[in-house]
């Protein structure tokens, strides 16, 4: 995969801290009723797109700063047997845990004003829903700088998850400048549709439908990865 040109390390903390700055501005700046049908597009997006994560655990943050609310679409999850989990910040430059949330839990506040579950054993996740302030052709997120996602993302690489980075199309940008650390989504959901990483670019798939009647089955994008990766059998007739 071709890299961009190197810049020295604090030349490109500078220059992300800028651009993450603009386009935080661009994204608070989004009035309420925009903000809501964009992310009604995007709960149905993923839920007619990924019809697999109602049967796993499905890692979600808490929004913030006008991010895509992930917590409608849980809600829905849930009720179809899923287990929705929060990041917690463990320690300084580590990987996170995530553990089970559901309305009721214990939430303390953590880095950056977000709620976490206070107490609760470490789940892995078999999905990551997450929140990016810009992103580019390549599936690389801009985050906020901390770099928690990525040394998560490290080390599941074991049993990775299934990444689906979440925003709107005004974060769409050319390039972050990926560095060696950086680790790409396998799919970005935006109000315009879904786009799935094919050889190291961005895909536009488009807009996934409703199943037509109660025998349809809904497209699913993440059986294009990995056959049988939320426990499907492969071999099922209109899978």
């Amino acid at each position: 995969m071709t890299r961009v040109k190197y810049m020295h390390h604090t030349e490109l903390m500078a220059w992300r801290k800028q651009l993450r700055g603009e386009l935080l501005s661009r994204r608070q700046a989004l009035p309420a009723e925009r903000l809501h049908a964009w992310r009604v597009a995007m709960d149905h997006h993923l839920l007619y797109g990924f019809p697999g994560l109602a049967r796993g655990v499905v890692a979600f943050c808490w929004p913030i700063r006008n991010e895509y609310d992930a917590r409608h679409l849980l809600r829905q999850l849930r009720e179809q047997g899923a287990t929705a989990a929060l990041p917690v910040v463990v320690a300084p430059k580590s990987p996170l845990i995530f553990r089970e949330w559901h309305p009721g839990v214990e939430m303390e506040i953590g880095k950056l004003d977000i709620p976490y579950p206070k107490a609760g054993a470490g789940l892995a996740p078999d999905t990551v829903l997450l929140p990016m302030n810009g992103f580019d052709r390549q599936g690389y997120r801009l985050g906020y700088g901390g770099g928690f996602f990525d040394r998560t993302l490290e080390s599941l690489r074991a049993r990775k998850p299934l990444v689906i980075g979440v925003s709107f199309e005004l974060a769409a940008i050319d390039t972050i400048r990926p560095q060696p650390w950086d680790i790409p989504m396998d799919y970005v959901v935006t109000e315009r549709g879904v786009y799935r990483l094919d050889e190291g670019k961005l895909e536009f798939l488009g807009v996934p439908q409703e199943p037509r009647t109660e025998l349809s089955s809904p497209v699913c994008y993440a059986a294009d990865i990995a056959p049988g990766y939320f426990g499907e059998d492969p071999q099922t007739p209109g899978y």
